[in-house]
């Protein structure tokens, strides 16, 4: 029988329409019953998923944001899965546990304990942490929404923290990702004697709200620039991870994932290839790829798929130098 979490959800789903949510839950659920070898009732759940008629029905009844909300947040569908992303093992079995923590909250409130809510991704740009912040919200099957720095940060004194807490009070009416992007932007060191009262102002307010967000909120906040954060932002974060640039290793691994997916040998070994881009982001890993998988797809049915990669690792030569950089 699947998880009682699951059904829950599956409930939840039904009952306010969300087609979105119904169709990730349903897909949790045929995964589980795959792993326990009931692979009769997984068939048979995944032919009613697929079926037209509810393929059909998924542009009905889309959740949106009111007009109240929509210049402050982008919803998102998210689509990505931690199984998609390559992550170190630490990091990896850290995001696992807020996962289960958030799953299995109750158990933890009957302890007077709550579960953690608050992450904070660092690390250089294209190296996954806004895919992170989609796929927990994708394991945790509940909305994600996006911060809209355009629509939240105003000319006028006091109208930033204004919207600030009008989205905060939108937010804690329901389960949900909420993912701060260059969260710099809006959190930085008020001991800075450059910036202006009203940035302290916000950044006060900022911290504030975040306090009082319920745990079944999960903030995930992301920066490239960590050293501009205000001291206290740090200490409102109770997970702290740093996406780096892939190792040799990693990078092997998101290769041989690739080559499963695509059901074609990259026809190299892959710890050359490996070797090739190594000092790459994640993001210009996936572009030389993608540019491979392109080129495969036009060369059709005739393809050399050798010559491709050498193409595509010459093009990738001259445009990165030792660094990785353009």
């Amino acid at each position: 029988m699947a998880r009682a979490d699951l059904l829950v959800k599956l409930i939840k789903a039904g009952v306010s329409g969300d087609l979105g949510l119904f169709t990730r839950v349903s897909e949790s659920i045929i995964a589980e019953e795959k792993s326990k070898q009931h692979h009769v009732l997984a068939n048979q759940l995944e032919a009613i998923l697929r079926s037209p008629e509810v393929n059909q029905n998924k542009s009905m009844n889309p959740k949106l944001l009111g007009q109240k909300f929509e210049n402050l947040l982008f919803q998102i569908n998210p689509v990505r899965k931690l199984n998609d992303l390559i992550l170190t093992d630490e990091n990896h079995g850290k995001v696992n546990e807020l996962i289960q923590e958030q799953f299995r909250a109750d158990i933890l409130r009957s302890y007077n304990l709550e579960p953690r809510n608050r992450i904070l991704l660092t690390g250089a740009p294209g190296n996954g942490k806004t895919s992170l912040a989609e796929a927990i919200a994708h394991a945790l099957m509940i909305p994600f929404y996006v911060i809209r720095y355009d629509g939240i940060i105003g000319s006028y004194l006091g109208e930033t923290a204004s919207r600030l807490k009008q989205m905060f009070d939108f937010v804690k009416t329901q389960e949900c990702v909420l993912f701060f992007d260059e969260f710099d932007a809006i959190g930085k060191e008020r001991g800075d004697q450059h910036e202006t009262g009203e940035i302290k102002r916000v950044v006060s307010s900022l911290l504030m709200q975040i306090d009082r967000l319920p745990s079944y909120v999960v903030v995930v906040a992301a920066t490239n620039h960590p050293e501009l954060l205000d001291r206290a932002v740090w200490r409102r974060f109770q997970v702290k991870l740093e996406l780096n640039k892939p190792t040799r290793p990693l990078i092997e691994k998101w290769l041989s994932n690739f080559e499963n997916q695509a059901k074609y040998s990259l026809q190299y070994p892959l710890p050359t290839i490996a070797s090739k881009l190594e000092g790459l982001s994640f993001s210009e890993v996936e572009d030389f790829v993608l540019d491979i998988q392109r080129k495969y797809i036009l060369a059709l049915p005739e393809v050399n798929i050798k010559k491709i990669v050498d193409e595509c690792l010459t093009y990738h030569s001259h445009h990165y130098n030792d660094n990785g950089k353009r």
